[in-house]
């Protein structure tokens, strides 16, 4: 997932990030496995990576009520979302 972190929102968005959004990820099946904060260039500001055991699950949760709240949520204080699923780097699926 990438996106940008809308100007003036960077408290409220790292508060969100810590209480609700990486707590939230990990409910749902996605293991936060790496963060990327891009301070100096042109690429998206945040680059973050989950990981889950396989496909069928990432699928489900994806199409989950409870992820579609989640990403509202987010969007609340990020502008340029995007996501996408990769092919696994050795056992795991990665959004």
């Amino acid at each position: 997932m990438k996106w940008n972190v809308k100007t003036g929102r960077e408290q409220p968005y790292f508060e969100f990030v810590m209480r609700e959004f990486a707590p939230g990820l990990m409910q749902l099946g996605i293991e936060p496995a790496e963060v990327w904060y891009t301070i100096y260039g042109g690429g998206p500001q945040m680059l973050t990576i989950g990981e889950s055991a396989n496909l069928e699950k990432l699928q489900a949760i994806l199409q989950s009520e409870n992820w579609k709240r989640l990403q509202a949520k987010l969007q609340v204080y990020v502008t340029n979302y995007s996501q996408r699923i990769v092919e696994p780097n050795n056992r795991t699926f990665q959004l």
